[in-house]
This record gives structure tokens, sequence and C-alpha cells, in this order.
């Protein structure tokens, strides 16, 4: 069969990452796969058997998601939002999908509410209209007005035969974040987490013993870093590696590097997760798909969850992390070099946690969900 994902990242990269890995699992059960991309490019993610159409970019101004700037800084006009939706629909008129998945619309991205609507009316409007899906993570950003669920209810019942929660339900359900409505809760598909297959150790032993430092791949990071350059004096004894994300990565290290700290500062790698096993600790922000490579690597880690604009997304994930052993939270208003270095060593002298009866299959529950629909319809 043929899928087309459409997604758009605005800040960091989880979004991206997560559709390409059910693209991935798709193409591995032997589906024509497409992954329409809105966001910035991010080469080091893996877009292995996937086409990877990238739409005219657009990021995010800081935390302000009403506004939308394109790849020159500019903020977007409708020429440039006319474009990418030109090229979503020629996408979808010249695949002829069987399935159609957005990526969080319509639960989020509704400054790009036009654009998404377009390709769901072509998409309704096909000879043979595809199965039409929605994918959206364990954790939502609560509506911040009633009417904004509604809306969003409103959009599912018309367009969509199913949502995809990429969520084990015996951790965390939807409600936590969202109302379910009754409409919405017939319609909810629970996939279990989507994670690529977990990480074997690094074969060079890369990252073994250090204190590992991430910020995902938007350039959200910065105190973070700046508290890790400065916290590193007080662990003499143990390596630290700073991982600098987003596309002005090489800015942002030159800038760490003055700070004078002995730690190790370089660009995000692509071979982050096979770390991870080997690493005396992590400490990142709390996003999918860093709270997913936690868990399934076992490793002791600090979570400081981004909460900037209001965001409180990654706080719920984090609070629903921390009574699990070697989880610590810090919130970035209580970050300091002192609290830091004392989360570290809380979650490194905390008892291994088990995650074994966690499902962790979520890529390809959800393609067998697809598929199913797609030939219930056929």
């Amino acid at each position: 069969m043929k899928v087309l994902i459409a997604v758009t990242h605005l800040l960091g990269t989880g979004h991206l990452s997560r559709a390409l890995t059910l693209g991935r699992a798709f193409a591995a059960a032997g589906h024509q796969v497409c992954v329409a991309s809105g966001g910035f490019a991010a080469p080091q993610l893996n877009a292995d058997g996937v086409d990877l159409l990238q739409l005219p970019p657009l990021r995010s101004d800081g935390v302000d998601f009403t506004r939308l700037l394109t790849a020159s800084g500019e903020v977007a006009d409708a020429a440039y939002y006319s474009k990418r939706q030109d090229a979503l629909c020629i996408a979808l008129a010249d695949m002829q999908p069987d399935i159609l998945i957005t990526e969080l619309y319509p639960f989020g991205r509704r400054s790009l509410a036009e654009e998404f609507k377009a390709l769901l009316s072509a998409a309704h409007a096909m000879p043979r209209r595809p199965v039409v899906l929605a994918s959206i993570r364990d954790i939502l950003a609560p509506p911040s007005k009633p009417k904004k669920a509604v809306q969003a209810d409103a959009v599912i019942a018309e367009y969509y035969d199913a949502v995809l929660v990429h969520s084990d339900p015996s951790a965390t359900q939807l409600e936590i974040s969202w109302p379910v409505s009754a409409m919405l809760g017939e319609k909810l598909q629970y996939t279990g987490y989507v994670a690529p297959p977990a990480p074997t150790e690094h074969p060079q032993r890369a990252g073994n013993g250090e204190v590992l430092v991430s910020a995902g791949g938007g350039s959200v990071g910065d105190a973070l870093f700046e508290t890790a350059c400065l916290a590193v004096a007080q662990m003499p004894d143990t390596r630290w590696r700073l991982l600098v994300g987003g596309s002005d990565a090489a800015q942002r290290i030159e800038r760490l590097q003055a700070i004078g700290s002995p730690a190790v500062i370089e660009p995000a790698r692509p071979d982050f997760r096979q770390m991870l096993p080997l690493a005396a600790a992590s400490v990142s922000m709390c996003g999918y798909n860093t709270a997913l490579d936690l868990l399934q690597c076992g490793t002791p880690a600090v979570l400081i969850p981004f909460d900037a604009g209001k965001e409180v997304e990654q706080g719920l994930r984090a609070q629903s992390l921390k009574p699990m052993p070697g989880f610590e939270v810090v919130t970035s208003a209580d970050l300091t070099p002192d609290s830091l270095c004392q989360a570290i060593q809380d979650a490194i002298s905390a008892p291994r946690r088990d995650t074994a009866n966690l499902h962790f299959d979520g890529a390809n529950q959800a393609v067998k969900i697809a598929i199913e629909l797609a030939e219930q319809r056929a």
C-alpha cells in the first residue's frame, strides 16, 4: 500500500523523528512511504526506506507558534503558505495514497490549519479516498480554551477514521492532557510507544562513564548547556559531553566554549542513542523521543522539562516518569550548578529501573492498525 505522512516540526525535531520512525516501519513491512516534512531539514535523522519530501520550511519564532519564520528568517506570508499547500496537495494527487496520516494535527499546529484542511479536503475528494489517521504522542499540550478541543473534535468527526495514540495506556492515557469526548474516545487506537529498536552499546564505547547533556535538535537548551558548563567543576572526576543541536549549533558551541569549561562540547550526533547505555547519566529535557530513549536504555537521568511560553507537556511527562527509579526532575526555575549536580548524583545512586512491561513496538502496531483499516475500506 501507499502511505503519505504529513508532519511539520517547528522547534525541536521530535515530531519529524517520530514520523520517520513510523515511515520506516511501513517501509519495512513492504509499503511505499512518503513523509512530507514542513519543518527545517534534520539530516541527522534516519530516513532509510522513506521518500522524504521537503516542503518550503517553517520554524517558530522562539516559543511563539503563531509567528512562523521562513529559512531566511522572514515572517511567512500568504504566498509562502500557498506554496506549501500546493506542494502537499500535489504530493497527494501524485501518490494517490491508501493511507494518509497527519502528525499532531488537529490537536495542534492550528497555525497551519488551512494547509492541513486543504490536504484533508483533497483526500476526501479522491475517487477512492484514503484511510485518514491522526498520529499523536502520549501527552499533548492541553487546550488553552475549551473551544480548541471542540474544534479539534469537529475536524476529527468530519475527516478522520481513527486517532493513533503513541502511548502505553497502562502508563499514560490521553485524558491526562486532553479532554476526551465520547466521539473521540471511540476513535482512539493506542499503539504503544513509537520507538526505534532499543540501542546497543556504542561499538567504540563512546559516552562510556560520561554525563551526556542534550537538548534535542532545536535551539532552546542554552540555559541548560550554560549551567552544565559551570557544574562540571563540581564533578571533576567525571567527563561531561554537551551535544548541541539546531541550525545555529556552530555559533552556540563557540559561545559555550568561551565559558572555559573542561566539558566536551560538540554538535548533536547521530550515534547519540548508542552512547546512552554506557553513560553514567543523561541530562536533558523531556520530549517524547528523549523519554523513550531513557526508558529503553535504563540510563540514570535528570530531566529539565521545557516550560517556556506556558508549555506544560514536558512537565506532565516528567512528573509521570519521576516515580520510577533513576529519574530526577529539576524545573528550569530551580536549575543551578548545585541542583544539577545533586540531581545527577541522586539519579546515579538509585536502583536500576525495570521497564520490561512497557510496550515500545508502537510503530509496528500503528502499521498493523492502519493496514487493517485500509483493507476494510478496500
